[in-house]
């Protein structure tokens, strides 16, 4: 039951091209950069990507691993702050899904749960609902939505242990409990792994939806430490 590895390598061993990978993160929050990165020099191809937005910075993260022609399709709600997937996109090479963002973080939440399909109102009467099973309950119109599966999640946690359990720093848990549920192959990336279990009161994740765990200090970590040594 010891779910730590030594290395990035050995953490994304066995993604294949083809694969659906969901990212956590809120903009750069809780992203699993190390991990992201490590990916985009892996090679694998023909990537479906699920995350809340398309990044930023073309050096690195999501927009790293499109400029690099790895990514088939995104699925996300914010596409337009990255360049790099702007012209990938105007130019036919890229595949988008835009869905708003309650309904994205549902969709992967029910496939975590175990409920195929759920109705919202969101995005009736618009294109993103064109298409779709609509059904009306107590005279208001509703879209069916399906949950969203993936074959491997990237998730970053603030703590982790031995077996697998999760805790989250802040607003670094948004998407990434989430994506951990929804995954064929969750691995995470943490700041701190500790061979002792974690409080249970602190857990978010259970480890049971955790594969692999591998120590990367993270960038507010990092920015501390710089700071002690100035």
């Amino acid at each position: 039951m010891d779910k730590r590895v030594a290395s990035l390598a050995a953490a994304l061993e066995g993604i294949a091209d083809g694969s659906i990978v969901m990212i956590g993160g809120f903009g750069a929050v809780g992203q699993p950069d190390a991990l992201i990165d490590a990916l985009s020099e892996l090679g694998v191809r023909d990537l479906t990507i699920v995350a809340n937005n398309a990044g930023w910075s073309a050096e690195t993260g999501i927009p790293r691993l499109m400029d690099l022609g790895l990514v088939r399709k995104i699925v996300c709600s914010f596409p337009k702050g990255s360049t790099v997937f702007r012209e990938l996109y105007l130019a036919g090479k890229i595949e988008l899904e835009l869905v708003p963002q309650g309904t994205l973080a549902e969709r992967i939440r029910c496939a975590g749960a175990g409920v195929p399909a759920f109705y919202t109102p969101t995005a009736v009467g618009t294109p993103l609902a064109e298409g779709k099973e609509h059904r009306d309950f107590d005279g208001r119109t509703y879209v069916l939505e399906r949950a969203l599966h993936a074959d491997v999640a990237l998730v970053e946690a603030w703590k982790a242990d031995r077996w697998g359990n999760l805790e989250y720093r802040g607003s670094g848990r948004n998407f990434n409990p989430i994506m951990a549920m929804a995954a064929k192959l969750t691995i995470v990336q943490a700041n701190a792994v500790s061979a002792d279990p974690l409080d249970p009161n602190s857990v978010v994740t259970p480890g049971i939806f955790v594969n692999r765990v591998v120590q990367i200090a993270s960038r507010v970590e990092n920015l501390l430490a710089a700071q002690q040594q100035a």
